[in-house]
């Protein structure tokens, strides 16, 4: 069960924007810290603590204090939000999909001529 209050629609808003969906496939491979994630993208260090704050608020990344450095990484609650949703949505949409296509290839019953 996901965190009730993460928004899917946040998460989906924040990853809008390129630089955050990279900095998000960063993190799916381990936490990193500011500096390492800088290395990735094309953006300074503070353009990068921005976009970590937005991923963050949005509920997709948590911070941790070690020592002297904060790590991020992925934040399952959030992440789970949005593939919940998405499964949701998904399904819906098969079978609106499923439906129309009945409709659209089923056999017409033809008048004798």
């Amino acid at each position: 069960m996901t965190n009730l209050s993460v928004k899917p629609v946040d998460g989906f808003d924040a990853l809008g924007d390129a630089t955050r969906r990279s900095l998000v496939e960063s993190l799916a491979a381990g936490p990193a810290s500011v500096g390492q994630l800088a290395r990735t993208v094309p953006v300074t260090r503070p353009a990068v603590s921005q976009h970590l704050k937005v991923l963050k608020d949005a509920g997709l990344v948590s911070v941790e204090a070690v020592g002297a450095r904060r790590l991020y990484r992925l934040d399952p609650r959030g992440i789970g939000a949005m593939r919940d949703w998405l499964d949701r949505h998904w399904g819906q949409a098969l079978d609106a999909f499923a439906a129309f296509a009945d409709a659209q290839f089923r056999p017409k019953d033809r008048d004798p001529e």
